[in-house]
Order: structure tokens, then C-alpha cells, then sequence
């Protein structure tokens, strides 16, 4: 078979690749997509690699190919492209790249599938798959988050944005948040507001400042009482008085040189 060239497939004969970035389907999309195709058949051909067991196996277009089985289909439009495994999967981690259907998790998971299986570094992969590192560095990001926490983010719709506000929390504060982010159906803005106010420190708290009592003010004339007879008994000339005005309690402690 020549590379790059269009040929009509069985759907049999086409295998979905166990590595496809894609695990969920939306069904009702799917449906729709099934409709266009009994309309107007397959017009972007699927693309494929020999296996070399007589089969081929799908690099791009698997929701083409589930909604044309869906309908009949007896022959698939397909493009078949000699090439290795890591350029397949490279090819399918680009083709799926920010479409909508694709959850931002799958696309980390493929992501760094290909770094740990096939050794390669950001700069590597960016210059394969024609992403930024910086880009490819914030989608590995997601992973943090835990797979419960993935699987409610992909379940509300919540966007990669809202994602990566949580993971800016503590692990043990995400689940929290979320719970009050879906309840309150924010918007990714308003997300970043709130986990701000999460990370805000938290001011000091001052304890009050107690107001002078009475009794305060007694045991100090006691004890201004009690230093000037100390001095007296040792023999230093010191007397203290008090004047009192509608305003303060003055005292004048007199020591003689």
C-alpha cells in the first residue's frame, strides 16, 4: 500500500489504537455526527497505519469511525500513512490538541505518555509536536490534581482554566474548593478570585486593649506610696503628692539631691 494514499476500508480492518488520547465519547455529539454522515457521508477520510497482520490501525478520526459503523458504513475513507509508534502517537496527541471534546486530562495523559514511554524531553517533544514547552509544562500540571477531582472538573464542564486555579491550593483543600466553585457556578474569573482569598494571609488578630480600672489606678498609688516610703526608710529626703482635675489624676514624686 503507498503512502498517502486514499483507500476504502471495511470498518473490520481498522483497529482503534489503545493509545488514543480520547477514552470518553459524547454520546449526543456522537449522534449528531452518526445524522451527518447518513446525510452526507465520511468527507474528512480517517487516517491509518498498516499493522502488518493484514489490518490497519487508527492514528485519527475514531469518532468518524464509530459513528459510520453506527450507520452502516460498509467501506471507511481512510489515508494510510507508513510511520513508527512515536510518531503515530504524536500525531494523535496534535490532531486531538484543543478540541473541545478532548478533556484537558486526556490531553496530559498522552502528553506524558510520550515522555516517560519514549524517553523524551519538553524540548523534544515541543519540537514534534509544535507546542511551546512552557505549553506542554501547564497541561503535566493537571495531573496533580487527583483522579476523583479530574473526573468531577470533566463532569460540571468546568474548563482547564478552573483546573489550573485549584491546583494552586494545598492538596487538602482542593476537594473544598471545588465543592464551593460548582455550587456557586463560577466562572473562571470569579474562580481566581476566590482561591486569591483562600491564599490571602490571614491578618494577625490583636488582642483588645484592656481600659484602665479603678483598682488599676489604686494599686498604683499604693505602690508610688510605698516606693517613696522605701526611700524615706533609707534615708532620702522624697515625698509625693496628688492633684486631681476634672481631666486626670496627676502625681509629683520631690527627690532631694
Amino acid at each position: 500500500m503507498f503512502d498517502g494514499k486514499l483507500v476504502n476500508l471495511r470498518p473490520c480492518d481498522i483497529i482503534p489504537d489503545e493509545h488514543q488520547p480520547r477514552k470518553s465519547f459524547d454520546e449526543y455529539k456522537l449522534a449528531l455526527l452518526a445524522e451527518s454522515i447518513r446525510e452526507n457521508g465520511i468527507i474528512e477520510p480517517l487516517i491509518v497505519r498498516p499493522d502488518g497482520r493484514g489490518k490497519y490501525r487508527l492514528i485519527a478520526g475514531e469518532r468518524r469511525l464509530r459513528a459510520g459503523i453506527s450507520v452502516g458504513l460498509k467501506r471507511i475513507p481512510c489515508i494510510v500513512r507508513k510511520t513508527d509508534n512515536l510518531t503515530a502517537e504524536c500525531f494523535m496527541i496534535t490532531e486531538n490538541l484543543g478540541r473541545t471534546d478532548l478533556s484537558p486530562f486526556e490531553e496530559a495523559d498522552g502528553i506524558n505518555r510520550l515522555i516517560n514511554i519514549y524517553g523524551l524531553s519538553l524540548i523534544d517533544l515541543s519540537g514534534k509536536l509544535g507546542v511551546a514547552p512552557s505549553t506542554l509544562e501547564g497541561k503535566l500540571q493537571l495531573l496533580r490534581l487527583s483522579p476523583s477531582l479530574r473526573e468531577r472538573i470533566v463532569a460540571s464542564r468546568l474548563t482547564e482554566r478552573h483546573a489550573r486555579a485549584l491546583i494552586r491550593l494545598p492538596e487538602n483543600s482542593r476537594a473544598d474548593a471545588l465543592d464551593f466553585i460548582l455550587a456557586k457556578g463560577l466562572t473562571f474569573t470569579e474562580t481566581e478570585g476566590y482561591i486569591d482569598s483562600l491564599l490571602a494571609p490571614k491578618p494577625e488578630r490583636q488582642e483588645p486593649v484592656r481600659k484602665c480600672a479603678i483598682g488599676d489606678l489604686r494599686l498604683f498609688a499604693n505602690s508610688l506610696t510605698k516606693m517613696v516610703d522605701t526611700m524615706r526608710s533609707g534615708g532620702v529626703d522624697a515625698t509625693a503628692t496628688r492633684q486631681e482635675t476634672e481631666t486626670h489624676i496627676e502625681y509629683t514624686v520631690l527627690i532631694a539631691k
